[in-house]
């Protein structure tokens, strides 16, 4: 028995060991690309501006970021919305995304452990689903988010973030180009690779 538990209890540490390990392996980056060569990035990372080496997959889906407005926000828009948990239960925007038609659905849901870090605030939540209308209030507009499992009251106010999403192609994955990849996989050798990156249009810098 005594055996059996020392077998079990290893057993255990292991998985949690290797479980760590995974969850350490993803990471987001994001940075300026300064060489292009294939399907290889040679990035200057931010803020540390540490060089990065990133291989796109052959497939991997390139997403332009431009600058929006809440006015772009319309009803039955997808979007997601990193925010900070207010007492009364609505969710204050430190950054909103308008996703593309044929990114609906994406992330579906709300959840906690959202990193704000990149906008000076705090570990928050982030809120994906379909947008109702925009009703005004004194800290800002008020959208009603509703995903398949319910639904939360993002307050936007008159200085949060806003940026829409349009699929692109890898042309536009050049040296002075920004980007941000949300799940970047670190191989062995330090180096990473990516399904999808993030490209930021008309001077526009995606976090």
């Amino acid at each position: 028995m005594k055996t059996m538990r020392i077998l079990t209890t290893a057993a255990f540490v292991t998985a949690l060991a290797v479980t760590a390990a995974s969850a350490q392996q993803t990471q987001r980056l994001r940075g300026t690309i300064e060489k292009v060569e294939g399907n290889t990035l040679l990035i200057k990372s931010a803020p540390s501006g540490a060089p990065v080496t990133l291989t796109l997959a052959d497939n991997a889906v390139v997403v332009g970021v431009l600058k929006a407005t809440v006015a772009d926000i319309k009803e039955g828009s997808y979007i997601g919305s990193g925010a900070m948990p207010q007492p009364d239960g609505t969710q204050k925007a430190v950054e909103v995304h308008i996703f593309a038609e044929s990114q609906r659905g994406t992330g579906d849901g709300h959840r906690g452990n959202w990193d704000g870090t990149a906008y000076g605030a705090g570990i928050g939540t982030m809120t994906n689903g379909a947008a109702a209308q925009a009703v005004s209030s004194v800290d800002g507009q008020v959208i009603t988010v509703k995903y398949k499992d319910g639904e939360k009251k993002i307050i936007v106010g008159p200085n949060v973030p806003i940026v829409r999403y349009e699929v692109g192609d890898k042309s536009e994955l050049k040296p002075g180009a920004a980007v941000s990849i949300a799940a970047a996989t670190k191989k062995p050798d330090g180096t990473f690779t990516a399904a999808r990156i993030n490209v930021g249009r008309n001077g526009v810098v995606p976090m």
